[in-house]
């Protein structure tokens, strides 16, 4: 006897199927655009189709950062030097987000708390507590890591949302600021990204050696 199957199996949708259809929703339209009305619509089913899947809206938004983050997932962490893992990590999760530049906010407001985002960071702190660090400094790198490139991803999406509004940058006198005016000549984000993430790598590198 085949088993009966839920309204929203009937109807082809999966948490999965929900989530991908969020990302694009935010993708293209925006953070506020994204309610259980709007997101049926998306998927051609009625709003309460979703809550056989997503609970409310909260798991909604919960979801949405756990798709963002599940891309940066390096692909593992121990296999060689904790500073590669680091940097790669640091690498991809800047790539996420600035590919899901609308979907910053919700990072910045909400933990990455799903049983996914957690088994990566167990993964974390496993890889680092393994190559010397204490879990105290193993949670500390990690979490200065993450607000870190949250950080620095939230002020480029936001110097693009300016440039593509055709907002010019300061000019500055220098007269006035001669230091700052040849400042600007060097480098760019990426590079000012690169230099403070490998920054953050040698200080660690130095508690740990310190410690031995």
């Amino acid at each position: 006897m085949t088993a009966k199957r839920t309204r929203g199996q009937s109807a082809g949708i999966s948490r999965e199927a929900i989530l991908e259809a969020a990302i694009r929703l935010v993708d293209r339209d925006g953070l506020a655009a994204l309610s259980m009305r709007r997101l049926g619509a998306e998927l051609g089913v009625q709003a309460m189709t979703l809550y056989h899947h997503v609970p409310n809206k909260d798991a909604l938004l919960d979801g949405v950062v756990e798709r963002v983050v599940l891309e940066a997932e390096p692909e593992s962490f121990g296999d060689g030097p904790w500073e590669d893992g680091l940097r790669d990590y640091a690498r991809s999760l800047l790539n996420a987000l600035l590919a899901h530049a609308n979907a910053i906010p919700l990072i910045l407001s909400r933990p990455a708390t799903t049983p996914n985002n957690l088994a990566i960071m167990e993964r974390a702190l496993e890889s680092l507590c393994r190559q010397g660090f204490t879990l105290e400094q193993a949670l500390d790198i990690v979490y200065s890591l993450v607000r870190f490139v949250v950080g620095h991803a939230a002020a480029e999406a936001t110097a693009r949302v300016h440039h593509t509004d055709g907002q010019q940058a300061p000019v500055i006198d220098p007269d006035d600021y001669p230091l700052l005016s040849r400042a600007t000549e060097y480098g760019g984000s990426q590079d000012r990204f690169e230099f403070a993430l490998e920054a953050m790598l040698r200080g660690f590198a130095a508690i740990l050696s310190d410690q031995r």
